[in-house]
């Protein structure tokens, strides 16, 4: 073709043998998801504040983000102060680790304290007061939307209040059932009566709260959502062994171990097989959080026991 008529809109165009692009993990074009964890000092103290647990460079994407569709936070907000959160994003959850205090976004206010999780739409901003020090664990889907190129334009549910009382309360429920011990796990999950088929806290994100018993294993799982967990209480003995193969017995090969800490957040990369194990006397409590509302709707998540 003469150079003459190749039109302007060809200029991006790019062609590639199936076999060099079908894969850009393996080809290493596009990194993986790496293994991080994030200690409780990085907000133990100082000004009230939001910190991201960014993973951005590592990533190859714009910033910040701790997946390539989620951003989780730490933020903790001192007494008498104010915060505005005010993401591109379409869901957001909050874990109140300590503190109390009163939140805004739009005709939304209400009060919340140590325990309480929230999820927000992302359409307004929110504001939270202090009445006491504060400190939260906060996810939200900002990369996403970035990735896509959009704005959030439409409120899918309204702010959400999950109090602590109750929230505990489904979850001894949950331990206390008598087929407890025959189940993968003690817990509960977060859900909303806008999403009846996902059965999840928001569209896009999933959000458990769970139980693991003093001496107990929770075999291995996967899935292809990735998990932003948060410890909020373990004693020591308590961990996460997380590798990409089982062997023949079922056990991870060639695990990388994480150990418990209150106050802990870590990843654990989507389709990677993980292991939950307390080798102590006393309960731990953790929160994943997930982008599985979105893999769900997708039929994607694909999760499997070993």
């Amino acid at each position: 073709m003469n150079s003459a008529f190749i039109p302007a809109a060809t200029a991006d165009a790019e062609y590639f043998e199936y076999s060099k692009a079908a894969n850009p993990i393996s080809a290493n074009l596009i990194s993986r998801i790496p293994y991080h964890s994030f200690p409780a000092t990085l907000c133990a103290d100082g000004p009230s504040r939001v910190v991201p647990l960014d993973l951005s460079e590592h990533l190859g994407c714009a910033g910040p983000a701790t997946g390539p569709g989620l951003c989780a936070n730490f933020i903790r907000l001192n007494a008498g102060d104010n915060l505005r959160l005010a993401p591109n994003a379409t869901s957001q959850v909050l874990y109140v680790i300590a503190g109390s205090g009163r939140l805004s976004q739009g005709d939304s206010q209400f009060e919340w304290h140590q325990g309480c999780f929230i999820a927000l739409p992302g359409l307004q901003a929110t504001t939270l007061t202090a009445s006491a020090d504060s400190r939260f664990y906060y996810v939200h889907d900002e990369p996403l939307l970035r990735y896509l190129g959009v704005t959030t334009g439409q409120d899918r549910f309204s702010a959400t209040l999950y109090p602590a009382e109750v929230a505990n309360a489904k979850l001894r429920e949950a331990a206390d059932d008598p087929r407890a011990q025959d189940r993968s796990r003690i817990s509960i999950l977060l859900g909303n009566r806008h999403f009846p088929q996902t059965r999840t806290v928001t569209h896009v994100l999933w959000a458990m709260y769970g139980i693991l018993p003093p001496g107990s294993v929770q075999k291995p799982h996967r899935h292809q959502s990735i998990a932003l967990d948060f410890i909020i209480d373990a004693p020591q003995g308590c961990y996460t062994l997380v590798g990409t193969e089982l062997d023949d017995a079922g056990q991870i090969r060639n695990p990388t171990r994480v150990d418990w800490a209150p106050g802990l957040a870590f990843v654990t990369p989507p389709g990677y097989w993980h292991a939950h194990y307390n080798e102590s006397d006393r309960e731990a409590f953790l929160i994943p959080i997930q982008d599985a509302g979105l893999q769900t709707h997708l039929r994607a998540l694909d999760i499997r026991f070993s």
